[in-house]
């Protein structure tokens, strides 16, 4: 029995409004990189499916750069850490690491050999600091500026200068090496959020919340004047990124447009706008071989068309925020992915290409904590929203009419035949038929935590925090209490009936998986060690003899019913974050997803 891993649907840049990010480019031209939480997100440019996730950095990742080798990427975090690994191998091997300051890195620039790095941040007794990449030693000092530091970058051409751009709307210029302060320029009467060096070094361009674009000479320092006049942007500025020829740059900025630029006339050749809302404030732009990348402060990615400014060629989208929950539906021959998210968000994904979109229209405003599928083809979701929404698969938008408002905040949904769902409320269940509340139970004397309605209809099995599982039989309009009580080992987490409705599977705190024969009584069959901290969620196989759980301890099993040995272990299945959501895609492919905000896919040899 083996795994290995199939593909990664990768989540997308975490953004902050207010705040630029920065895009590292490949030297070769194939991959551009962002961070989300703690892991950096390199992508194919030109198949956004193919990426790859380094999560190594035990604290937030803020930017990475490609060193103008290829063969290393920098990696800095709000610690204040900078770590070098690297990309040639899929294990991304530490070459080096290193604590500059002591605070957030904001940004981090290479010199064209590859030798030297510059990163920049919000240290506590220096912003800046410039070293050699395989000692750490020293080249040069930082100086000059009286507040963070947001943005630096190294001339790509000899003689090497070093630019620097401030909270205190001022730019400093070093010589080197080893780098000594030059000047401060304060022709900004904002915060300056990015400075970059046209690939040629003849010029640098600096960027601020002013709206301003200024330029100047590379080696000298000398300013040589603005572009688009007064003002480049009706907001502020957030970055800049310039075409591989030097004569032209493109920049992002609040006013939800990307500008591209003739640097020689200073003059703006195109306007890209991407939207109306506050989520398409543009906050990162990349510039490499043909394709114009930006960010917007939804986390969206787009591909800019110079043909048709105001439509992107393509826009990635996915989850920029922790998912919650997962499941599988299948039409015509094609599987999809859904996915929730602790934003409320719920994306879906073609399961062979990871195209997705997300629902359109108004839909949860709190995180999504559970879904499934009815047999009428409806999305069914609960949400601490206090909401439980059905959705139509076919139309895959929000309706006002889909939405049935709980008294209390719901933790799970199940859902059975004929329409039938139960939904565990804290301190009740309640029992829905058609998109109606039909029954509330509460007064329980136990707190509920899980639900799992049996596939044949009429039985409802209940798991408490008392590491008690209770039966109850839907009858009419009512739930019922059998009087049946299993015992399981601690809390109860998750549980699920097999898809045939043979067995009943329960995870609990204590870190075992109980599964009960329900044809013999719901006498328990067996018992599944393994995980080392509380398990978290469940799901069976379509073969009915396999399932898979996911623990705190960033675990997947996928265990045999009929032996508890024969299983397969993947660790780490999403490093430094445990699994949130299991779903089949089909008997030899399992889906995970997790608080990293990714999607991965598994094929397993069972």
């Amino acid at each position: 029995m083996s795994y290995e891993l199939k593909s990664v649907f990768a989540s997308l840049p975490l953004m902050e409004r207010g705040v630029a990010k920065v895009l590292g480019g490949d030297p070769k031209g194939n991959n551009f990189l962002y961070t989300n939480g703690k892991s950096v997100i390199i992508r194919n440019i030109e198949n956004p499916a193919i990426a790859d996730v380094y999560t190594e950095h035990p604290h937030q990742v803020i930017v990475a750069k490609y060193a103008p080798s290829g063969f290393y990427i920098a990696s800095g975090d709000v610690s204040g850490k900078i770590r070098i690994w690297d990309t040639t191998q899929k294990e991304h091997l530490l070459k080096y690491e290193y604590q500059p300051f002591g605070g957030k890195i904001k940004d981090i620039a290479w010199t064209e050999d590859s030798k030297r790095i510059a990163v920049v941040g919000e240290g506590r007794e220096k912003f800046g600091a410039v070293f050699l990449w395989d000692s750490g030693s020293s080249v040069g000092e930082i100086v000059g500026h009286s507040k963070i530091i947001n943005s630096v970058d190294l001339k790509q051409t000899r003689p090497y200068r070093l630019v620097t751009g401030s909270d205190d709307a001022c730019t400093t210029f070093l010589e080197g090496p080893p780098f000594k302060f030059k000047c401060t320029i304060s022709d900004h009467s904002r915060f300056v959020n990015c400075v970059r060096f046209s690939p040629d070094g003849n010029r640098y361009a600096s960027a601020g919340a002013d709206g301003q674009i200024f330029m100047y000479d590379g080696k000298t320092g000398d300013k040589l004047g603005s572009l688009g006049g007064e003002k480049a942007h009706e907001g502020g500025i957030y970055a800049v990124s310039w075409s591989p020829d030097s004569t032209q740059l493109i920049s992002a900025s609040g006013d939800k447009t990307v500008k591209l630029w003739d640097v020689g006339s200073g003059t703006a050749v195109t306007t890209f706008n991407l939207g109306s809302g506050v989520l398409d404030q543009q906050l990162g732009c990349l510039w490499q071989k043909n394709h114009l990348l930006s960010v917007s402060l939804s986390g969206y990615i787009n591909y800019l068309d110079r043909n048709n400014p105001d439509r992107p060629l393509r826009t990635i989208k996915g989850h920029s925020k922790s998912i919650q929950c997962v499941t599988v539906h299948k039409t015509d021959g094609r599987s999809t992915i859904y996915s929730g998210s602790q934003d409320g968000h719920i994306n879906y994904w073609d399961a062979e290409s990871g195209e997705n979109e997300e629902f359109v229209g108004k839909g949860h405003s709190n995180l999504v904590s559970r879904m499934t599928v009815d047999e009428s083809s409806r999305l069914v979701t609960c949400s601490m929203d206090d909401t439980v929404r059905y959705t139509d698969l076919s139309k895959r938008e929000y309706s006002a009419s889909d939405v049935v408002k709980m008294d209390m905040q719901p933790k799970c949904i199940s859902v059975g035949p004929g329409g039938v769902a139960v939904t565990v409320c804290i301190g009740q269940l309640v029992l829905l038929k058609d998109k109606k509340k039909l029954f509330t139970l509460d007064s329980l004397g136990y707190e509920p935590e899980s639900a799992a309605v049996h596939p044949g209809g009429g039985a409802v099995a209940v798991g408490g925090a008392d590491g008690k599982v209770r039966l109850y039989s839907v009858q009419g309009n009512t739930l019922k209490d059998d009087g049946k009580v299993l015992e399981v080992q601690g809390p109860v987490t998750d549980m699920s009936y097999s898809q045939d409705g043979a067995f009943l599977a329960v995870t609990d705190e204590k870190k075992v998986i109980t599964v009960f024969s329900v044809a013999d009584g719901y006498t328990e069959k067996s018992q599944f060690y393994g995980h080392h901290a509380k398990v978290v969620c469940l799901s069976w196989s379509p073969d009915n003899e396999h399932f898979a759980t996911g623990g705190m301890d960033m675990m997947v099993y996928v265990w045999t019913v009929n032996d508890s040995d024969k299983r397969i272990k993947i660790p780490d299945a999403h490093r430094l974050h445990h699994v949130s959501g299991l779903a089949w895609l089909n008997p030899n492919t399992l889906i995970t997803t997790s608080h990293d905000a990714c999607v991965k896919q598994w094929t397993l040899r069972i």
